[in-house]
């Protein structure tokens, strides 16, 4: 085991119940935003392509109408406050890597002692509809065409010898967890480690998260492989 343990951990879908760009877009979204999200799904098309359209078919002018819906029906995953207590007691290097956007991050996460980077996308309501900008598109090893760039941000992580471990539930969390050394998954992200032969773990609260890293820690991965 290495003695560096960094943890790339979604958002959407992962510290969050639910995946707030799809709570938003049901909503407030324009019609077609279904067979955009079915296309992500299939990975018909690229992240930056996909997630972008659905971004793109919430009205900017409802921002503040938008912020209290999430507010309301936002739910955070059970365990993420012990988590985070957690992280900092073991001295683990969290990462929180999303493909979501600044203007529901933040709320949801201010309640929070957030102490680790956060890597999301903003949000520009200049227009009619929101835009997105992209800070970290992909790198030199990726042709993805991310949008937010998990596998650069893991590689920048892992450095000299870390031992990365991938949190995550969709699409977005893929290709980063095929470079991780250890998955703790969920919903189609859980299948597909299945489907690959990935070393992971399933989860459904934090707490299940904070078992496997507790074993992961022991150098026992065996002990909470699928």
């Amino acid at each position: 085991m290495a003695e560096r343990l960094v943890l790339i951990c979604d958002f959407d879908g992962t510290i969050t119940e639910r995946d707030i760009t799809i709570t938003l877009v049901e909503k407030f979204g324009a019609e077609g935003w279904r067979d955009t999200l079915d296309r992500i799904m299939k990975q018909e098309i690229s992240l930056k392509q996909g997630l972008g359209s659905l971004i793109r078919s919430l009205p900017a002018g409802k921002r503040e109408e938008m912020a209290a819906f999430i507010q309301e029906a936002a739910a955070i995953r059970p365990g993420f406050p012990e988590f985070l207590t957690y992280c900092r007691e073991q001295g683990l290097e969290l990462n929180i890597v999303s493909n979501g956007v600044d203007f529901y991050i933040d709320p949801l996460l201010a309640p929070y002692d957030i102490d680790c980077p956060i890597h999301y996308n903003r949000g520009d309501f200049s227009g009619e509809r929101i835009d997105v900008i992209w800070p970290r598109p992909c790198d030199e090893h990726c042709d993805n065409d991310c949008g937010m760039c998990k596998p650069s941000v893991l590689r920048q992580e892992r450095g000299d010898g870390a031992y990365v471990v991938v949190i995550g539930d969709s699409v977005p969390d893929l290709a980063a967890a095929k470079l991780a050394d250890f998955v703790i998954a969920r919903s189609f992200l859980l299948e597909k480690c299945n489907e690959l032969g990935l070393q992971h773990a399933p989860f459904a609260t934090f707490y299940d998260v904070i078992a496997v890293l507790d074993e992961i820690g022991k150098g026992k991965q065996e002990e909470v492989l699928t």
